[in-house]
């Protein structure tokens, strides 16, 4: 799938074959069991998936870093709870409480006072912070360039309190829209690495400046037996108007996109508008 044209309308080659039509972007796919059930093969058929869109995505003079490679799962509760209980949080019942994926800056210092701030939002909405999940990572698949500006990966699990089910989502909106801006303002994160990937009670994103292949190897969490879903999107990213960064790595929250907003026919046609 793409939307973006690669080069200006050009005159037509041989046969039916036009130049213009010619178009690069980003790779996404998605893998869904049409009755809702939950499986392992569907998180491995969707990895699959992703390793075939390698071709749509892109790197630059590091060839071990990609512009971008992610996967939006549901929200495994069986793999979720137990690493909650084994981390000695009070885990609630299913859907009672949500997972943040956050990306953390790497000084000690920065990282304490976002997740601080991140904490006190949540306190003051009412709602409970049940602890922090180190994210596992194997650092050693990734290229130079994504290392050296590699954020810290933690999950914040949170409780929903006095929250009916239909503004859980929204509840959590709010936190993290919140969050992010009192960081922001707070001048705590000087190198803009905070980053809320995903906040949610039904799904979680995996992502990050990754190659397709790279992804499962990077996040062991991938590989669980435990980690299971009826729905995953993937995306590989081809970086052609914003430079490579861990957090515009897709999926996003709640969408994957292949298309580029400054396309150069796009550009070709405004100049052409204004030649007068």
């Amino acid at each position: 799938m793409s939307t973006a044209p690669s080069s200006a309308p050009s005159s037509p080659g041989p046969g039916l074959y036009d130049p213009s039509t010619e178009r690069d972007a980003c790779g996404v796919g998605f893998v869904a069991h049409v009755k809702g059930e939950k499986s392992r093969g569907i998180v491995e058929d969707a990895l699959r998936v992703l390793n075939r869109l390698a071709h749509r995505g892109a790197c630059g003079a590091d060839p071990d870093t990609g512009d971008g490679a992610g996967i939006t799962l549901q929200l495994a509760h069986r793999f979720f709870k137990a690493e909650g209980l084994r981390l000695g949080f009070d885990m609630p019942r299913r859907r009672r409480y949500g997972v943040g994926q956050v990306f953390l800056p790497a000084d000690p210092a920065a990282r304490a006072a976002c997740e601080r701030i991140f904490e006190e939002v949540v306190a003051e909405e009412g709602q409970r912070v049940l602890g922090w999940r180190d994210v596992p990572i194997d650092a050693r698949v990734v290229g130079p360039t994504a290392k050296k500006v590699m954020p810290v990966f933690r999950q914040l699990y949170l409780r929903l309190v006095r929250v009916p089910p239909s503004a859980y989502e929204r509840t959590l909106y709010v936190i993290r829209k919140l969050a992010e801006n009192r960081v922001r303002a707070s001048g705590c994160d000087p190198t803009g690495t905070f980053h809320v990937a995903s906040l949610s009670t039904e799904t979680i994103v995996y992502k990050g400046l990754l190659l397709p292949h790279q992804l499962a190897a990077f996040y062991p969490d991938l590989g669980a037996a435990d980690m299971v879903s009826a729905i995953a999107v993937v995306h590989s990213r081809f970086s052609t108007n914003t430079f490579p960064t861990w957090d515009l790595a897709q999926p996003f929250r709640y969408v994957a996109d292949t298309g580029e907003i400054n396309t150069l026919r796009g550009n070709v046609g405004w100049i052409d508008a204004r030649k007068s």
